[in-house]
């Protein structure tokens, strides 16, 4: 008997269902709470638009970063072999899974002034401060969020046919014009969809961000950080922020569905 015949345990389907009402319920919660008449006004408050205005600055130099470093390393772990390759994978992986306060922790003894492994020396070389500023929070979200472009175009790199490469080259390419005019054309799905999960995520941040950076309006205080401190005080600015970020998280996932579940659906045709 075909897979398709068997069909599903009735058991199956109602934990199922109860699965997707646990996913449901909160964003129906959170759905009815926002004052829908005056959205607009509540996204007006300063503290709203500080907030949104950083999380989008930092969110997009930290996707910047993400790329400039994370594509040469995804590079370096898909094409060379090298004692301890699996130990960096490692690295590179453990910010995924570590909790955010750990890493901010781990960012803090590593970059601040006073203490720090190397904080003192670039503020001694440059006079530069990375803690509770901008470009603390463009750190932390990047030490969270590269992981993902990372793994996303190691992967797309592993399952390209190189033959294309290996054509290029015959015909005298140097590695740079195989790299730009073959290479990143045919990870592109990839790439795209590395950063937009890097992006998302650092917009995303709140661990990290408020144990390196803190918590400062209009300084380091992105919009989760906003939604946690204005949940007391400012509900329904906090309602509206928590909407914001809702949205832009179901347009990536929307957006990225060809690249997550386009090979399902043609295993499942075929």
């Amino acid at each position: 008997m075909s897979r398709r015949g068997r069909g599903v345990p009735l058991v199956a389907v109602l934990l199922a269902l109860v699965a997707v009402a646990f996913f449901t319920l909160p964003l129906i919660g959170l759905l009815r709470r926002v004052p829908w008449s005056n959205l607009w006004d509540t996204l007006q408050e300063p503290a709203a638009r500080d907030a949104i205005r950083l999380s989008i600055e930092c969110s997009l130099w930290s996707t910047f970063f993400s790329l400039l470093f994370g594509v040469p390393l995804a590079y370096v772990l898909a094409r060379a072999r090298f004692p301890g390759r699996a130990l960096v994978r490692a690295l590179v992986v453990l910010p995924m899974v570590l909790p955010p306060v750990v890493g901010g922790v781990a960012l803090l003894y590593a970059f601040q002034r006073n203490n720090g492994l190397v904080g003192g020396l670039i503020y001694d070389v440059f006079d530069f401060q990375l803690t509770f500023s901008k470009w603390g929070v463009i750190l932390a979200e990047t030490f969270v969020a590269m992981p993902f472009l990372v793994i996303t175009v190691e992967a797309g790199l592993r399952s390209m046919d190189r033959r294309y490469e290996d054509a290029a080259a015959s015909l005298g390419a140097g590695r740079w014009t195989v790299f730009r005019r073959i290479t990143v054309p045919l990870i592109a799905p990839a790439l795209i969809a590395g950063a937009a999960l890097a992006w998302a995520r650092a917009l995303g941040e709140f661990g990290a961000t408020i144990t390196f950076a803190g918590n400062i309006q209009g300084r380091t205080q992105t919009t989760p950080l906003a939604v946690y401190l204005l949940l007391e005080s400012q509900q329904p600015v906090a309602i509206v922020l928590s909407l914001v970020l809702l949205t832009i998280s179901i347009v990536i996932l929307l957006s990225l569905r060809d690249h997550w579940f386009g090979g399902m659906r043609a295993r499942e045709s075929a």
